[in-house]
């Protein structure tokens, strides 16, 4: 190998990531885009950015830490001035007796290594450095100011006086325009909109009252509020985001929607706006989409391997219908974004149809429906067709005339997966006879249905036994565990008295005991005995019979047993299950 070529480079060759050819080749792109050959690797995918500071950290004989969970005391933070840790980029992260760790975005970066010996010397400090990413080194840096902080630092560069005269309708359009475009009001809305991603929402609710306005994230599927604001400046928050997502400013009788897209720190996030005229104002609820996060795995989602078989086999049947059910926020449509990426092979044609598109994936054609201009999932589904697919992905069934044409695009070779608003995996199906199945045309393309719903995992930092678990309700739970398949109770310990789990409440989860989510499923396998009983269109509780002879657990079981392996709450259990 070259002896000039990039350190990491070189180690990436000996790892066989890459070739010496691509390696020279990734110079020379680097050296005429202007960039080094490590930021090239990311932007295109090779690596990701903890994947690079971990190749850093190697090549550097260092130790490599993240930050992105990490809480950060502001005293310990702000040892390393602001200005300091963003030109060096570097960052003091704990302290041990006289020992402050430092992490480095770049270790080869000697002037920063020099700046913190000069501010360790000056406090009488060792130092022991660790790599981290950028994207470590931003969600920290941003910690040097607390949310409400950034948001009052922005609010103190806001005259009210022009912003009483938009709530009270005493300012013209162009005006207004001028308003919301400025800076301290822009500034108010991307640090809602940044807190809001850094926090893992998944909706932005901002609400108003009569003396107030509220911000509430929902996160892990519980809203919570995170800021209180001045009235005055309401309206225009609203304002600025009806801006971004090109709809009315001077309509505030009726519901808009909207959307658009912000490139926050190298990301893409999409964002689905809609209003709502309240008495005190206009509500406006922001969906984040995070359009550039790579497709987990089934695996990933919290399936069980029992449950991950089932899919693998079904994806692999020619044709057919997948159906995914459960409620708004059940996360079906990241399932079947996942069955996608299972499979997206070069020889097939991948055609989707979606409202919205919540993941971008290379080698899938991906379309959004526009129903303001007649582009609806029944007029999009005929179209598709003519594209000559060989997997279709439809956003939901709504109505008959959808139904029909999911029917009719299984029946002619085409393997369709969609999603379905129902309560069970069972009452997807005289839902859809409902809506006009025919049943002996289900009963011939239905491959398998899926029932999901999404329960908060315990933070693993707080982790501990749940001593509060009443003899009442471990009755419930003896009943619901009747029935389960002894494969699945394997090293849980029931025969005894169950042990359940619970967070206590740490800096790392907010206090709140639970970090991220899990997904609970029940799968029905539609065999040849079931499908006979869907044709024939009565008496659907026979397949509950035949359920038995499959190694079927319910939504219930599923999460009882992730609540056994210290994966969820029993409070969780209750909350999104039947039990």
């Amino acid at each position: 190998m070259p002896p000039h070529r990039n350190q990491l480079l070189n180690t990436l060759i000996s790892q066989n990531v890459l070739t010496a050819q691509t390696a020279a080749d990734l110079e020379k792109r680097a050296l005429a885009a202007h960039t080094t050959p490590e930021e090239l690797l990311v932007a295109e995918g090779v690596i990701d950015d903890e994947q690079l500071a971990q190749l850093r950290a190697k090549a550097a004989s260092l130790p490599y830490v993240s930050l992105r969970d990490q809480t950060i005391p502001q005293k310990l933070l702000k040892m390393i001035p602001r200005e300091a840790a963003e030109n060096y980029q570097v960052i003091a992260f704990r302290k041990e007796g006289n020992v402050l760790d430092v992490g480095l975005v770049n270790p080869q970066n000697f002037k920063a290594i020099e700046a913190i010996q000069f501010l360790a010397q000056k406090s009488n400090l060792k130092v022991r450095y660790f790599v981290i990413s950028r994207s470590s080194f931003q969600a920290a840096t941003r910690r040097y100011q607390q949310f409400g902080e950034e948001v009052q630092a922005a609010l103190e560069n806001i005259r009210e006086g022009p912003l009483l005269d938009m709530r009270e309708g005493a300012i013209d359009r162009g005006k207004m325009e001028e308003v919301v475009r400025s800076a301290p009001v822009s500034k108010v809305v991307l640090v809602i909109i940044r807190h809001a991603i850094d926090g893992g929402a998944s909706d932005i609710h901002i609400e108003p009252s009569i003396k107030e306005t509220r911000v509430r994230y929902r996160i892990d599927g519980i809203l919570r509020t995170s800021l209180v604001l001045p009235k005055y400046i309401h309206s225009a928050i609203i304002a600025r985001i009806k801006v971004l997502a090109n709809l009315r400013l001077d309509e505030s009788r009726i519901p808009q929607d909207g959307r658009f897209r912000l490139t926050i720190e190298e990301k893409d996030f999409d964002f689905r706006v809609s209003t709502l005229p309240l008495f005190e104002g206009e509500k406006v609820v922001l969906r984040i989409l995070h359009s550039s996060d790579k497709v987990p795995t089934l695996e990933n989602l919290g399936f069980n391997p029992t449950h991950i078989a089932l899919v693998d086999r079904n994806i692999k049947k020619p044709h057919g219908l997948l159906l995914v059910t459960g409620p708004t926020g059940s996360g079906k449509t990241t399932t079947l974004y996942v069955v996608l990426n299972m499979l997206n092979v070069e020889d097939v044609n991948i055609v989707t149809l979606e409202d919205p598109i919540e993941y971008y994936v290379s080698g899938i054609n991906q379309s959004q429906i526009r129903p303001e201009v007649g582009y609806t999932f029944a007029s999009g589904l005929r179209s598709m067709l003519r594209q000559d697919p060989n997997i279709i992905m439809l956003g939901e069934i709504r109505d008959k005339e959808t139904t029909d044409l999911v029917i009719h695009a299984s029946l002619t070779g085409h393997k369709v997966l969609t999603t379905l608003h129902t309560n069970s995996a069972l009452g997807s199906i005289p839902r859809l006879l409902d809506m006009g199945a025919e049943p002996f045309l289900l009963a011939s393309v239905i491959n398998m249905t899926i029932a999901q719903r999404l329960a908060r995992k315990i933070c693993p930092d707080c982790k501990q036994e749940d001593d509060h678990v009443n003899d009442a309700l471990l009755k419930r739970v003896r009943d619901q565990m009747v029935g389960i398949p002894a494969k699945y109770l394997e090293g849980l310990g029931v025969s005894g008295k169950p042990v359940f789990w619970r967070g206590a409440g740490c800096a790392r989860c907010g206090n709140l005991g639970y970090r991220d989510r899990l997904a609970a499923a029940e799968i029905i396998n539609i065999t040849p005995e079931i499908s006979d009983i869907i044709s024939q269109g009565k008496d659907l509780d026979r397949i509950k019979e035949e359920l038995k002879k499959q190694d079927f657990i319910t939504l219930t079981q599923d999460c009882l047993i992730k609540a056994l392996q210290g994966q969820t709450t029993l409070d969780e259990v209750i909350r999104v299950s039947q039990l």
